[in-house]
């Protein structure tokens, strides 16, 4: 910011400059136009014409070549012309050549000061201000995800209203699993820029993955919203899609996905529809699609994981409480990185994590070489912990080949 400052002043000075430079003419042309005006002879000329016209007028008469009415005539038209003359070369007194030099300062500081306002008001100070956030961060030998988040809450103080600093915020809430901070965010974005299409079905899908992939009243209304603007939006399909899927309607599932192609310009997110769509044909026992990565194209590293319930926590639950079994990062700083849902009655089960269960394209297993599994039964259906929730964990899991042996997670805790 010192920087920029800098140079305005640098902008500034060449405009000052012109302000102050015709006083420094000032004196010089006040005696030149005074030496002119003392030196200046017209007036005498114009008499002197004036005196010669009207004795040829007196000798005409004497000799009567005129009359006395047109000599008369003809005289008053040679005074006329006279008092016009002098008239037009009276001059207003000389001002001294120091007059008016206190509004030059006057009118400097009047134009830094409404250059310092329109740039306050039309610049992008602010903007600035992150981008130097952001270098700061990256230049910093403990920079991480979480300063910059830090250092973009001080800056969210400061100018609550600028979008920018909101939409840096919300990406970093999201990919550091940090959901309602995301959803706060997205909301204060979407005051500020209005209810956008994008930026709701963006609100949509985080809340979605938020109450653990539940279509909830709030989602549904983001959701409707969102198509009554943009009935094609890619986001929002996408998320009907997978919701779709989640409860086995695989041919909505397709569907959806389908349209969400159709409008998408991100080609890892479309790519992993396309894959998407493949399993939900598989599931429905259909020939997948004629796509020449089918066969080839692999899932990325994964997780293969048993899941079990202990014996001494048998038939607390219904068969039907859905169970969500998470891979996330051994640090937590990332979102999770694949999420599954099966229901307590599919128990024991084995299945593989990978790039499909991923949350977004920005987060999955491919980043990182371990992970910690962890497996809960919501006995509320909701993604957060809640009492009398069942769970187990396991720690320390290779990201790999899927074709190995199980690693075994076994429910045997239950939330306070």
């Amino acid at each position: 910011m010192t920087l920029l400052w800098i140079a305005f002043a640098l902008l500034l000075l060449p405009a000052l400059w012109l302000l102050v430079a015709p006083l420094k003419r000032a004196r010089a042309l006040h005696d030149a136009q005074r030496d002119h005006e003392v030196n200046d002879r017209s007036a005498d000329q114009n008499v002197a014409i004036y005196q010669r016209r009207l004795a040829s007028l007196d000798a005409a008469l004497e000799r009567g070549d005129t009359d006395e009415a047109s000599y008369q005539e003809d005289r008053l038209a040679l005074e006329r012309g006279l008092l016009e003359d002098t008239e037009r070369l009276k001059r207003a007194p000389l001002k001294p050549s120091a007059a008016g030099r206190l509004a030059v300062p006057l009118v400097m500081l009047g134009v830094v000061v409404a250059s310092a306002l329109w740039y306050q008001r039309q610049g992008a100070e602010g903007d600035l201000a992150l981008l130097a956030v952001q270098e700061e961060v990256m230049t910093h030998p403990e920079g991480s995800a979480q300063m910059l988040i830090e250092r973009l809450e001080e800056q969210a103080a400061r100018q609550p209203d600028n979008p920018n600093v909101w939409g840096m915020l919300f990406p970093l809430y999201r990919d550091g699993g940090q959901g309602q901070q995301a959803i706060d965010a997205l909301e204060r974005l979407i005051e500020i820029e209005g209810r956008q299409p994008a930026l709701l079905a963006q609100l949509a899908q985080i809340e979605f993955f938020v109450a653990g992939r539940q279509l909830t009243d709030r989602v549904q209304s983001l959701v409707d919203e969102t198509l009554a603007l943009n009935a094609s939006q890619p986001t929002v399909l996408g998320l009907l899609g997978i919701e779709a899927f989640d409860r086995g309607a695989y041919q909505e599932a397709i569907n959806n996905w389908r349209r969400a192609i159709a409008g998408m310009n991100d080609p890892a997110t479309g790519e992993a529809l396309r894959q998407g769509i493949q399993i939900a044909q598989q599931r429905l026992g259909q020939a997948p699609e004629d796509d020449p990565l089918a066969d080839t194209e692999p899932q990325g590293p994964g997780i293969l994981a048993r899941v079990r319930l202990d014996d001494e926590l048998a038939g607390r639950l219904d068969d039907t409480t859905p169970v969500f079994v998470v891979a996330r990062d051994m640090a937590g700083e990332l979102p999770p990185l694949a999420v599954a849902r099966l229901t307590l009655g599919e128990l024991p089960t084995e299945l593989v994590l990978d790039r499909r269960h991923a949350m977004s394209p920005q987060a999955n297993l491919a980043q990182v070489d371990e992970a910690r599994l962890v497996v809960r039964v919501s006995s509320s259906g909701q993604a957060t912990p809640q009492a009398g929730d069942m769970f187990g964990e396991r720690t320390d899991v290779a990201v790999g080949e899927t074709d190995g042996e199980p690693v075994e997670v076994v429910i045997d805790r239950v939330v306070e």
